[in-house]
């Protein structure tokens, strides 16, 4: 799979999203209601009213990504939050939409060292 969205700060678009928007719609949402540029980089996901089904909006250097994963049977964990769009890290979206609900999942934490010379 292409993966557009390894180390890319996520904002998750909490509420209801028309799945209809393409690219042109997403971005305009994005920059207009939510107030974030959509040419950072980072990685936009929206769902609809089901929640059985996520857009991710991504500018990758000279185009947009957008990726859209339907589900079949079951429905999205989406973040139930009162801001309107949540942050995450791009592990934290995979464990989304893998079914999981990111904020009650606790995963290791990174862990960073200095080199001691």
């Amino acid at each position: 799979m292409i993966s557009p969205i390894t180390g890319a700060r996520v904002y998750v678009v909490l509420g209801n999203t028309d799945m209809r928007k393409a690219i042109d719609g997403l971005a305009a949402l994005v920059a207009g209601s939510l107030g974030l540029d959509p040419f950072s980089g980072h990685v936009f996901a929206f769902s609809n009213r089901s929640r059985t089904a996520v857009k991710l909006l991504v500018w990758d250097q000279n185009g947009f990504w957008v990726c859209h994963k339907r589900l079949e049977k079951q429905r999205f964990r989406w973040p139930r939050d009162e801001s309107e769009v949540m942050s995450m890290t791009s592990r934290e979206l995979h464990w989304l939409l893998d079914g999981l609900d990111p904020t009650k999942v606790d995963g290791h934490r990174k862990l960073e060292y200095s080199q001691i010379v």
